[in-house]
């Protein structure tokens, strides 16, 4: 008997408490975890379009809630302790006019790089590997305003109770904010290599260009990070995207096309560099006038409410795509009359009523 004891104690101390509990979460869409993810962000009031109501599902309880920070951003904690996860809650746009900026707040900037928050305080972060991955310049904000807090919560509960298994969840810029998360905490320097990351980004926009996305869907891989999706909704369809010529891989036909117009007989190379230039110049305009616009521009709104954050250097490019593995909720016999648009409400199809409506009819109850 008192081998035993030793024995426990022996295993207990050399492998932590981690190494005696089974993994509760597995990769994939899994419906009745989204399911319960829907209830605790409904319970943020994070949209003046949420209606969702109910009870906590099973198991959980509040650990914690922030308060608001940046661009009046916030996150919940959510605890199921006889599963042993934690759940990372990222609130979504809450609907005044700050939270609203952080999402026009659109240039596009580097995946590496430091920001100054304020006279006393930067963000220094890494969420890609590429040089030419490129993120939401307003989303980033929102990820330094919480990353701190979030970190020492993760910390914390990792180190005091043996959690570690998390899911990461946010709907609309929650989902926005959610992929950069997951991003973060994979190149976060100091994390426990046994933490176990689970990713639902519902209802998002796009995050990043194609680099970006790239990188995301590489460390994710194998069903850990999923972007839920209502076919209707127009908000996973922004922000506005212009692929130009240099957003391609640095091998590529068109690096050096104008030398191979040259080695063509005239007139055809006038013509060929003509009608390219006719294509790809207003590309080029257009790229330009997004970033001045959505990132320069925004940039001074910006700093009315946050007055001691410096401009970051904005990247020529505005080539946005989606990342994370597609979950789409396509609507099915019944939803277009359910839902039914009256030519006001441009939100209908992005509600949190919507993608319960066609979880439970697609995936919990079966196809009416």
């Amino acid at each position: 008997m008192m081998s035993r004891i030793l024995l426990f104690g022996f295993l207990f101390l050399f492998f932590g408490r981690n190494a005696l509990t089974a993994q509760h979460l597995s990769p994939y869409f899994d419906a009745h975890e989204y399911s319960d993810m829907l209830k605790l962000s409904a319970r943020q009031r994070d949209t003046p379009w949420t209606h969702l109501k109910g009870p906590v599902p099973e198991g959980y309880e509040l650990a914690y809630r922030s308060e608001e920070m940046g661009l009046l951003n916030r996150w919940d904690f959510w605890i199921n302790r006889s599963k042993g996860v934690g759940v990372i809650s990222i609130r979504g746009t809450n609907g005044t006019a700050s939270s609203w900026m952080e999402n026009f707040y659109a240039g596009m900037v580097s995946t590496k790089g430091t920001l100054q928050l304020n006279d006393s305080t930067t963000f220094t972060y890494k969420l890609a590997e590429d040089n030419k991955a490129y993120v939401h310049a307003g989303w980033l904000l929102g990820l330094a305003s919480m990353a701190p807090d979030i970190i020492n919560k993760i910390n914390h509960y990792y180190y005091q109770e043996g959690i570690h298994e998390f899911i990461i969840f946010g709907h609309s810029q929650g989902g926005a904010i959610a992929f950069l998360l997951r991003s973060y905490l994979h190149y976060y320097e100091g994390m426990p290599n046994n933490i176990v990351f689970k990713t639902y980004c519902s209802a998002p926009p796009k995050p990043g260009n194609l680099y970006y996305s790239y990188d995301f869907d590489y460390i994710t891989r194998n069903g850990w990070a999923l972007r839920v999706v209502n076919a209707r909704d127009w908000v996973a369809e922004v922000p506005f995207s212009v692929q130009t010529s240099r957003d391609f891989n640095t091998v590529n036909p068109f690096a050096n096309i104008k030398k191979v117009f040259k080695k063509q007989k005239f007139p055809v190379s006038t013509v060929l560099g003509y009608m390219y230039g006719r294509l790809d110049r207003p590309a080029r305009r257009a790229s330009r006038r997004f970033q001045r616009m959505l990132g320069k521009k925004a940039y001074t709104r910006v700093r009315k409410t946050l007055p001691e954050y410096k401009r970051p250097v904005f990247v020529n490019s505005h080539n946005y795509m989606p990342a994370g593995t597609p979950v789409i909720l396509y609507p099915v016999k019944g939803y277009d009359e359910h839902f039914h648009f009256d030519g006001k409400n441009i939100f209908l199809h992005h509600s949190l009523d919507a993608y319960r409506w066609l979880l439970e009819h697609i995936y919990l109850t079966g196809n009416p």
